[in-house]
């Protein structure tokens, strides 16, 4: 099999998931060119069908559909894990204000959208890379911040407070899991290695926690928050058997969130059929 690229964060959660594979670890799995790249970033290669395995947000999956097949390990899905909307005071008004996201088409933003709709909550948006959403914030240069990944563990250092757990609002509001990043291969590849694509990312995600220790230089060495303790709760956060599989709950979490979406004519609507490609 040839090489392949891939690009994915340099997040903890990601370079735990993929460590392996990308270390030649997967029995008879490619070799990877990666590269590292903000969820922004990624969720526009999805539109350009520019590498052959992405991570993309959940919300920006209806529009890659028809390049890209959801592969079912290595993503990010479960459950007290959501995006956490900040300011600098508790009850911070936020109609009409600046709100920074992570990406438009980004799940976090998605459950925004669909949370202020049911607020009757209107705010100037504002696309920042997500490690510059914190200090925006706190130095005042948006009124509000949308924070994904180890944010949910260092916003206090920033002088933050959490005006909405969008995750907790989620699972309120309809039982099911939350859906943040999908691992998405090019469907030209074919669905013989679709289905093998999947099982690396499922043997790269076992063999991590068979052997965490070993990632734990790799993680390091692109976190961008050097804590090994904030590392540590990030892994623990966000790799789970979701990420091994994402199972009959994972898909139904998945179809619930963009059906819910496409109702509130958020995103183009989505085929079921299209979200489950060949398994290895």
């Amino acid at each position: 099999m040839s090489r392949r690229t891939i690009a994915f964060s340099p997040c903890p959660n990601d370079t735990f998931v993929f460590h392996a594979w990308v270390h030649g670890l997967v029995p008879g799995a490619p070799e990877l060119d990666v590269t590292f790249a903000d969820v922004d970033v990624t969720n526009t290669l999805a539109g350009r069908s520019e590498r052959d395995i992405l991570k993309i947000s959940y919300g920006a999956l209806p529009w890659a559909l028809d390049q890209y097949a959801l592969l079912p390990s290595g993503g990010a899905l479960g459950r007290g894990c959501g995006p956490l909307l900040l300011a600098r005071e508790e009850g911070a008004r936020l109609h009409g204000r600046t709100v920074a996201v992570p990406s438009e088409r980004s799940t976090a933003y998605l459950l925004f959208r669909l949370w202020a709709a049911g607020q009757g909550v209107e705010v100037v948006v504002r696309v920042l890379p997500f490690e510059q959403i914190m200090p925006a914030v706190a130095a005042g240069q948006v009124d509000a911040g949308l924070v994904i990944h180890e944010a949910r563990f260092t916003y206090p250092g920033f002088g933050l407070t959490s005006l909405v757990d969008l995750g907790s609002w989620w699972e309120r509001d309809t039982g099911l899991a939350i859906p943040l990043g999908a691992i998405v291969a090019r469907r030209s590849l074919g669905e013989t290695e679709l289905a093998d694509l999947g099982r690396y990312a499922r043997v790269s995600v076992e063999h991590a926690w068979a052997d965490p220790a070993s990632t734990a230089g790799y993680v390091a060495c692109h976190a961008q928050e050097m804590d090994p303790g904030v590392q540590a709760a990030h892994v623990a956060l966000y790799v789970n058997e979701f990420t091994r599989d994402l199972g009959d709950e994972g898909y139904a979490a998945v179809r619930g969130l963009l059906t819910r979406a496409h109702e509130a004519g958020l995103v183009p609507e989505v085929d079921p059929s299209r979200l489950h490609p060949a398994r290895g």
